[in-house]
């Protein structure tokens, strides 16, 4: 799959492009029905199957303050789109500038730098560009214009509900971790890259990797069964989300912390995809750093006589 962060870019050549356009945060159920339509219409066409996305929630950039959380890093979003069967992601820089484009003008870019459009696919209540005044009928008036015929799919529900990223963002705040995975359509995870920490865990005798999670939405602080992947390498885990607040640190802060149960290696720089499977406790302060590590030693074996 090719990924561009300009339409001209894709150099599409004689080839024509269908084309879906969201921010599509979790890549969820309702979100694959999307994708597989632009797929579907892609491949009747002969044409390439392209996702038009943004580096950043929109709201982030027009109303900071109420900016979600997100569900996956664009590195991941990637990963998925790569997975349905897309041919090319072009991610745009989500800017104030360009939250000022017209809908229209924002479409017609797209229509002259990437050559012929066959068809546009969006959520049948989707809303863009300036003030939100694109929408599905405004873009069908458009494609009679200039030769695209626009789709808008119907929303997906579940337990009588509708699939969206906000109500996935809400089950993994409350730790529903079952009910965020059946919205997102496979076991959710928390994906990141490893960076370096304070080396803390290596010096209590359970070195772990610490993700890069800023931004994301994470479950409710505790210690977690996981399974981690990194590549085409899977590993049980246990995962501490929390501040680790027997250890007394002066400037404390949130962290992911992943201990991989029997391995030992560099994983720096390495990004890890890793599997929320259950919640084993909460996050305590212990009386002492040497009942934090009898605890961790208990929560290392209650993962291992589960599998």
């Amino acid at each position: 799959m090719k990924v561009i962060s300009n339409p001209a870019d894709l150099k599409p050549g004689d080839k024509p492009v269908c084309l879906t356009i969201g921010v599509f945060d979790g890549v969820h159920l309702g979100h694959q029905k999307i994708l597989s339509h632009t797929i579907k219409q892609a491949r009747n066409n002969s044409a390439i199957a392209l996702a038009v996305t943004f580096d950043r929630h929109p709201a982030s950039v027009i109303a900071p303050n109420k900016s979600p959380k997100s569900i996956y890093p664009t590195e991941k979003k990637i990963q998925l789109f790569d997975e349905r069967g897309l041919d090319a992601v072009l991610i745009l820089k989500f800017s104030h500038e360009f939250s000022h484009k017209p809908w229209n003008a924002f479409i017609q870019q797209l229509h002259d730098e990437l050559g012929k459009i066959v068809s546009i696919t969006v959520g049948g209540h989707f809303h863009f560009g300036h003030h939100q005044k694109g929408n599905l009928q405004r873009l069908n008036g458009l494609g009679n214009e200039l030769g695209f015929k626009a789709f808008g799919i119907s929303e997906s529900t579940l337990h009588s509900k509708q699939v969206s990223s906000t109500r996935i963002r809400h089950a993994i705040r409350n730790g529903n971790i079952e009910l965020a995975s059946e919205l997102l359509g496979r076991p959710y995870s928390i994906f990141g890259k490893v960076i370096r920490g304070d080396g803390l865990g290596g010096r209590l005798g359970f070195p772990t990797a610490n993700l890069e999670v800023t931004g994301l939405q994470l479950p409710p602080d505790g210690v977690y069964q996981a399974e981690a992947q990194r590549g085409e390498s899977r590993h049980t885990a246990v995962v501490n989300i929390g501040q680790r607040p027997t250890l007394n640190l002066p400037n404390p802060k949130k962290s992911v912390e992943v201990h991989l149960i029997g391995f030992n290696g560099d994983l720096y720089d390495s990004e890890m995809d890793v599997v929320i499977h259950h919640k084993l406790r909460s996050e305590m302060r212990m009386p002492s750093v040497d009942a934090l590590i009898e605890q961790i030693r208990r929560d290392i074996d209650a993962v291992r006589d589960s599998k």
